[in-house]
């Protein structure tokens, strides 16, 4: 995350001026609505991948492809555009315009939610910086997130010219950078909303708590993209067993490829491997950080938050193990990517109450 700073506080002084606080609200709800639109683009760019949809359109046009096809020939031009990439000859060979009609409209919904959310953000950026609703501090992060989400169209482009070429879908590589960009978009926007919620109130000093807490962050971050790239090899359809993978805690294989360093990307044993371990050592991390807090005597926010964040990891947990099992339908799959962005957000979350008030005793 980037530093908390003092945005509230900088917000209402004399920089931002009376305009700076008479847009203060207006501010907080643009921001809240642009963390909404960038988890729901979240999920669907989930639902896009695991309908097989990403590859669908195979080109790239800013403007002209906000639009659908709109004539029976436009659609066939789309369509036989498809029929020369690999996904088409090597496993959908046969197709018809239904079906791919089915999977066009998946990914033409997530670019169009792309263009929209830049939409939602830039329009009344503009509005709030003529009306001086921000301060330098507050502008500075916003053109940050502006370009970072030009970042996140490029990069996405970037994802699906992996598959049109040599493969039958997206580089692993490539799905995880664009899955924790957006992640990292969405984390960022949520945690400027928070910031801009402290009006008048001190932050509190760092303390174990805080740190520990932030630690929680980075490891979630990771999390989701180690699950990127279990997506990305579709490694989580093998396996499917709990607790043990094979028959073993720690199972054959895992170091087979070379170099050595290939196995944590693209062996599918290393890879989901890798993804257990990481889920139990969050488990670890988020018990040990709620008894930390409630030996503090924390206040009820940071109570209230530690709830959250405890109830949103068992929640995760569960569903990854249900997916694991079940063979990752389609429903679970999705619930399990979206369990992920929540148990972020309760993450950011429960820093941000940490930050906002200070214990009755020293937790360290």
């Amino acid at each position: 995350m980037l530093p908390e700073g003092n945005l509230a506080n900088q917000q209402t002084g004399d920089e931002a001026g009376d305009s700076g606080q008479r847009y203060h609200f207006a501010v907080r709800v643009w921001l809240v609505i642009v963390a909404g639109l960038i988890a729901a683009i979240f999920v669907v760019g989930g639902l896009t991948r695991l309908t097989d949809s990403g590859l669908s359109i195979t080109e790239w046009q800013l403007i002209s492809g906000a639009l659908p096809p709109l004539s029976d020939e436009a659609w066939q031009t789309a369509f036989d555009k498809y029929r020369q990439i690999p996904e088409y000859q090597l496993v959908n060979k046969g197709m018809d315009m239904a079906a791919f009609k089915a999977i066009y409209w998946w990914e033409w919904g997530h670019r169009f939610l792309g263009r929209v959310i830049g939409i939602v953000f830039f329009v009344p950026f503009v509005f709030f910086w003529m009306k001086k609703a921000f301060d330098r501090q507050l502008a500075g992060r916003l053109i940050i997130i502006f370009i970072l989400g030009g970042l996140q169209g490029a990069l996405g482009w970037y994802m699906v010219k992996s598959g049109l070429v040599d493969r039958v879908d997206v580089s692993q590589y490539r799905l995880a950078s664009h899955l924790g960009l957006a992640v990292l978009l969405f984390g960022v926007v949520f945690w400027t909303f928070l910031a801009l919620g402290n009006r008048g109130r001190d932050i509190a000093q760092s303390t174990g708590n805080t740190r520990f807490a932030f630690v929680i962050i980075v490891a979630v971050f990771i999390q989701i993209l180690l699950g990127a790239l279990v997506a990305g090899i579709h490694a989580g359809r093998s396996y499917n067993t709990w607790p043990l993978m094979d028959g073993e805690w720690v199972p054959e294989g895992l170091l087979d490829k070379s170099p050595v360093i290939l196995n944590f990307f693209e062996n599918i044993v290393t890879v989901q491997f890798d993804h257990r371990i990481a889920a139990y050592l969050i488990v670890v991390l988020v018990i040990y950080q709620a008894l930390q807090v409630f030996k503090a005597r924390p206040q009820k926010p940071v109570v209230a938050s530690t709830l959250i964040l405890v109830g949103a990891t068992a929640v995760q947990i569960f569903l990854g193990i249900w997916a694991l099992l079940s063979v990752v339908p389609l429903e679970l799959a999705i619930a399990h990517q979206s369990g992920a962005l929540i148990l972020f957000a309760a993450a950011i979350y429960h820093l941000h109450c940490l930050k906002q008030t200070v214990p009755s005793q020293a937790p360290d």
